[in-house]
């Protein structure tokens, strides 16, 4: 099968052989995609190693001959994002996430969407942690793994005025002390339901919330939660 004109970005590229990169890309009409980029890290190469980075808007072309493709054709969509400090971190994290979260050749074009207007929103300079909060929940409920945020395990709406611990399995359900779950107010999950950017303190609940969520997906840590607590503030 051969592809042209693909929109895509790259997730993760590392060295492959003596010359060329293996790439993660996530496009839009394939899903993930893995991609051997032969002869990339050639001194002369046919294409500049630089535009197939993370962060760049990308048209790509490849011939699929099995798991791995073969890329034939690269050019910039646009510009790459300019991003920096946090903003860039959180941009690693939402490639990783995506990285983890996503299958081969399982297509979500909304998805692919949502993780450009993720990263436009970094872009911008958008507050940082409700972007995230707002493209995990919707990357969730796109793969599959959306989360109940107006009512309880029980089916019984979310009280603003009340705390909960969040069972990834199951829902929301009432708060016990001792619980290993992370503790939140119904108020934080009925604004993330409803689009409404929380106050601060809610938006740290919900922080603590998705990384709950996203280890019982993954089954552990990202590897850019470790590096961005390494990261000097």
């Amino acid at each position: 099968m051969r592809v042209e004109q693909q929109p895509a970005y790259v997730l993760h590229a590392r060295a492959y052989r003596e010359t060329s990169l293996l790439l993660e890309t996530f496009t839009r009409d394939h899903g993930r995609v893995g991609l051997v980029a032969r002869g990339v890290r050639r001194e002369r190469s046919r294409w500049p190693r630089g535009v197939l980075q993370p962060l760049q808007p990308l048209l790509l072309g490849w011939v699929a001959t099995g798991e791995l493709g073969t890329l034939t054709a690269v050019d910039a969509a646009s510009a790459p994002l300019s991003l920096r400090g946090d903003d860039l971190i959180a941009a690693m994290y939402v490639n990783e996430l995506v990285l983890r979260l996503s299958q081969r050749a399982d297509a979500h074009p909304r998805a692919f969407a949502l993780y450009a207007q993720c990263l436009a929103r970094l872009g911008e300079g958008d507050d940082t942690a409700w972007s995230l909060r707002r493209f995990e929940r919707d990357l969730f409920g796109e793969l599959g793994y959306g989360l109940a945020l107006a009512s309880t395990a029980h089916g019984e709406p979310v009280d603003a005025d009340a705390d909960y611990a969040y069972d990834p399995d199951a829902g929301a359900l009432p708060w016990r002390h001792g619980s290993h779950f992370p503790r939140i107010a119904g108020a934080a999950l009925i604004a993330l339901d409803r689009d409404e950017k929380p106050s601060a303190e809610h938006l740290v609940q919900l922080r603590a919330l998705m990384r709950s969520v996203v280890r019982h997906l993954v089954g552990g840590e990202l590897q850019s939660w470790a590096f961005a607590r390494g990261v000097p503030r």
